[in-house]
């Protein structure tokens, strides 16, 4: 195990060597990373490059412990009254569904349902444009339930987001968007990857700390 300072934080690196022509690394749990790298690949590139990505490392390393840590709990007063997040905006929990003589878990299931809809309503409305800009078409996409991605893109071009994205900005939706459709083309989250991310939306850092910062508000 290869430990590589960053900041104030220690990042665990498990490496993994064999044949292969570049590395790659992924995160397993906050400040914990495997990295896979050729045969021979030294010490002191690895460190290199942990400390290039090292940004995103300590970011992605930020939102993992967040969602570990477990969400806020909302309270779901009598008759309706608790506020929840609609698209950046607090909303009164009558304003998003019928609330009239159900008790908490009911309330809870049919709010989660009804984000669910609108995350995949407004996704579907905004992903055309950005599947143009990038010449990319996804295989599927779905809507989930995760404790520690906002979204994700499989190798065989599938994506996914987090049904709780719908609580955020419609700008930061975008981001989270062009963010995975970038994935299809860029599976790293390298140099080229985050270019490509900037040619599309160059504030994209803004959004990334919205997500950061508010995260664990957006909850049920």
């Amino acid at each position: 195990m290869l430990t590589i300072k960053l900041n104030e934080h220690v990042i665990q690196c498990h490496m993994v060597y064999g044949k292969r022509k570049k590395v790659s690394i992924t995160m397993d749990l906050p400040y914990m990373v495997t990295i896979k790298a050729p045969n021979g690949t030294s010490e002191e590139m690895i460190k290199q490059l942990v400390e290039q990505h090292g940004e995103v490392i300590l970011k992605k390393s930020a939102l993992m412990q967040q969602a570990l840590e477990g969400p806020q709990a909302k309270a779901y007063e009598k008759e309706g009254k608790g506020t929840f997040l609609l698209f950046g905006k607090e909303h009164a929990l009558h304003e998003l569904i019928e609330v009239e003589g159900l008790g908490e878990e009911e309330l809870r299931a049919n709010l989660k349902k009804f984000y669910f809809a609108e995350c995949k309503r407004v996704i579907g409305e905004r992903i055309g444009r950005y599947q143009q800009e990038l010449k990319v078409k996804p295989k599927t996409i779905d809507i989930v339930e995760s404790a520690t991605k906002w979204g994700s893109c499989s190798w065989d071009k599938k994506l996914t987001f987090n049904y709780r994205l719908a609580m955020a900005p419609l700008e930061v939706i975008d981001y989270v968007i062009i963010h995975e459709l970038c994935h299809i083309h860029h599976m790293n989250h390298d140099r080229s990857f985050w270019r490509r991310v900037g040619s599309i939306m160059p504030d994209y850092k803004v959004k990334e700390d919205y997500l950061m910062r508010n995260g664990r508000a957006m909850t049920l």
